[in-house]
């Protein structure tokens, strides 16, 4: 499931991050890239502070966790001794959806992104100006509507992208992680949806460079899969990976958009923050994992470390 990894009280010259390093693990089923989280954290010099969420085995979230049920290994050490243990406060969802308009998709995205668009725009208590629509194809994205997509013909505006069959996919994650981060509203959850095959043909950015900047953003990307089935080529590869890297999950388009806009909203609601005392000040990347003290069968959704001192 690469498919299915915030943080307070932040000096300016530390914010955390991770790339694709050591999966976030249970000791329960292993953890991979469809399992990933929701996770930001962030810190001080005195505190680091998670955020998470939590499947059972039957990959549904879990809303009654308890501090007793989990334990972070912070590098090598085991962190029992948690400040303190909250249901994360955010009260409101900014979603860009980013939606691969090149031509090896054209076949296949008209009525998903009907389907997205509707869904988001009319149902599950989502207000209209929580979500943007940003198409990319040829040379670079483009930005269909912010705030007001409701009001206008998306479809018409979707077509209207010049057409041309190269993939700026990275380029474009980079372009709709800087419009999240342009809100700084920390009681805000950031989701950046790609619908996309995985493939990039033409961007001046790198894998990094699009992780990077949803990091920085504090986005989590939730990637859905248009490579074709069983899913196992490069560009599913390069899908898990920025779901597991940014706190997200990772769907494959049969998943269909109800179940993944369900996902999003469970995980809204049910996202838990955690704070310890920084355990160590060694330099460097500090994996990070969650794992059950009772529930062998939980998944702890999360980012998979981060840096300190902060590098960027």
């Amino acid at each position: 499931m690469a498919d299915v990894c915030r943080v307070g009280s932040l000096l300016r010259n530390l914010l955390l991050f991770a790339f694709l390093a050591a999966a976030c693990s249970s000791a329960g089923p292993a953890q991979t890239a469809e399992a990933p989280a929701e996770i930001t954290f962030r810190s001080n010099v005195n505190e680091v502070r998670v955020s998470f969420s939590t499947t059972d085995k039957q990959d549904r979230v879990v809303a009654t966790l308890r501090p007793s049920d989990f334990a972070i290994v912070d590098r090598d050490l085991v962190v029992r001794d948690f400040r303190s243990f909250i249901l994360s406060d955010y009260t409101r969802l900014n979603i860009v959806l980013l939606v691969d308009a090149s031509d090896s998709l054209q076949p296949h995205l008209k009525q998903e992104f009907s389907n997205v668009i509707q869904v988001i725009g009319q149902s599950n208590g989502v207000s209209e100006d929580s979500f943007s629509v940003v198409s990319f194809r040829g040379l670079k994205p483009s930005l269909l509507c912010q705030g007001n997509c409701r009001a206008l013909d998306l479809g018409a505006q979707f077509l209207s992208v010049a057409a041309g069959g190269t993939t700026p996919l990275y380029d474009s994650l980079v372009f709709a992680a800087r419009m999240l981060g342009e809100s700084r509203d920390l009681h805000t959850r950031k989701i950046l949806v790609v619908f996309s095959d995985g493939f990039d043909t033409i961007s001046l950015s790198s894998l990094n460079d699009a992780i990077n900047s949803a990091l920085q953003s504090d986005a989590a990307i939730y990637s859905v899969d248009f490579s074709k089935p069983p899913h196992l080529g490069p560009g599913t590869a390069v899908l898990r990976g920025l779901a597991a890297s940014s706190g997200g999950r990772y769907f494959t388009a049969e998943s269909g958009s109800q179940q993944i806009l369900d996902t999003i909203l469970e995980d809204f609601h049910a996202t838990y923050t955690v704070a310890y005392k920084l355990p160590s000040s060694a330099e460097g990347f500090h994996p990070l994992r969650i794992l059950p003290t009772h529930d062998l069968g939980l998944q702890f959704h999360c980012r998979r470390g981060y840096y300190f001192p902060n590098q960027y």
